[in-house]
């Protein structure tokens, strides 16, 4: 009996029990389904956070106050953990720019902050999440466009002019859809007024925070009306002259930062946190996240496989007498073995071709916020699984078939 009389004969059989194979194939399309949703959710989480990283600016390094340091005791051996009060100053942020100790340092933008900032137009109010005083570079450094309107200059930050940039989510709460007529508005930050010099382009909410709650006003207007003239920053924001020198620039920074305060890497009052290294921690953290959602989808496919030999097994139970009829006239073993594989193969086909049919259907909704994105590789893998789980779980049903002996099949009621 040649192959095409093997397969007519499977095909055959998977049509003679239309329900039970539909059942059987079941199972594969909801493992392969769930591997493509859950493999493309981990890389639409990925590509997520790569977008949202990018968008916070290009090689930026953040450098921030820390008060939890490392201690040494007189003695010169390690001690316990202290506190001690840290600063970052105007003059700190000034020597990160010093073109020979810091060659590699492209800008910098000092950042002072308030808390509880209320932002008011006529009758509309919004509690400020994030308020910012800054000089012009910053935008530059951190990627920040404007939909409407300008960013403050260099001028303005010189004279104190009262200008502030809004972001998306302010000017929607104060001016409503039409976010662009805010621009040349004066609105009262915590009574103190402003003009409103630009709107941020929409740069997407990431979960709890939302960047686009944001105003940006000059250092100076900043120190004149909210935080005094106290020389604390919060923090300053840093750019590298290209993402291949980022290291090196982390390096110039903390050697100067380290002379100017005093201390070594064992005690920094300080923190660096370089762009490249959080992209490359969130890319490993999303691969394992990744991996364990492809994990947990596997198992669903274990578990279809395991339905297909057992149905597989029924069915050669079922059909003993047709088996020892076929042995009785000829067939050979390997003909039994190829009818029983090739009805395993096309019941787990089926199903995979099913199921990739209906991951691409569930990858087209956002799931928790995050897009998934459907990777080719996903898909030709979830095929040659779906036919491997065929052939490895048809093996055994299908030598149990051609094992027995026609006399014994005949007898068999």
């Amino acid at each position: 009996m040649n192959l095409l009389e093997s397969a007519r004969f499977a095909l055959s059989g998977v049509a003679a029990n239309k329900m039970r194979s539909v059942l059987t194939t079941l199972g594969i399309l909801i493992g392969i389904a769930a591997v493509i949703i859950l493999l493309a959710v981990g890389a639409g989480t990925s590509n997520n956070i790569k977008a949202q990283i990018g968008k916070l600016g290009t090689n930026v390094l953040t450098v921030s106050r820390s008060t939890s340091v490392g201690g040494r005791s007189t003695g010169g051996q390690a001690g316990t953990s202290r506190t001690r009060s840290t600063n970052l100053t105007l003059d700190d942020e000034h020597a990160l720019t010093d073109a020979v100790l810091a060659p590699d340092v492209a800008r910098t933008a000092p950042i002072a902050q308030a808390q509880g900032v209320t932002a008011t137009y006529t009758s509309a109010t919004h509690s400020v999440a994030s308020f910012l005083g800054t000089t012009a570079s910053y935008f530059d450094i951190t990627n920040s466009a404007m939909a409407s309107g300008a960013s403050f200059t260099d001028a303005d930050q010189q004279a104190g002019n009262p200008v502030a940039v809004i972001g998306n989510t302010v000017a929607s709460d104060l001016f409503g859809n039409a976010t662009g007529s805010a621009v040349g508005q004066t609105i009262q930050l915590n009574g103190q007024n402003f003009t409103v010099s630009g709107v941020l382009a929409v740069k997407g909410s990431t979960g709890l925070n939302d960047p686009d709650d944001i105003v940006v006003v000059p250092f100076s207007a900043a120190q004149n009306k909210f935080t005094g003239y106290a020389p604390t920053l919060a923090s300053i924001t840093v750019q590298a002259a290209s993402a291949d020198v980022m290291n090196q620039a982390q390096n110039e920074i903390q050697m100067i930062l380290d002379a100017r305060h005093h201390v070594d890497s064992t005690n920094r009052d300080y923190q660096v946190r370089n762009q490249a290294q959080i992209l490359t921690t969130a890319t490993n953290t999303t691969q394992t996240l990744t991996i364990l959602l492809g994990a947990v989808a596997a198992i669903s496919l274990l578990v279809g496989g395991i339905g297909v030999m057992n149905i597989m097994l029924v069915t050669v139970t079922e059909r003993t007498r047709e088996i020892g009829i076929r042995k009785a006239i000829g067939a050979s073993r390997g003909s039994i073995v190829t009818q029983f594989l090739i009805e395993s193969l096309v019941i787990s086909v089926i199903g995979g071709v099913a199921g990739i049919a209906v991951g691409f259907a569930g990858s087209a909704f956002p799931v928790l916020g995050v897009q998934p994105e459907v990777q080719a590789w996903t898909v030709w893998l979830s095929l040659a699984v779906s036919a491997v789980i065929g052939l490895v779980f048809g093996v055994y049903p299908a030598n149990k078939a051609a094992k027995l002996r026609p006399i014994d099949a005949l007898r068999y009621e």
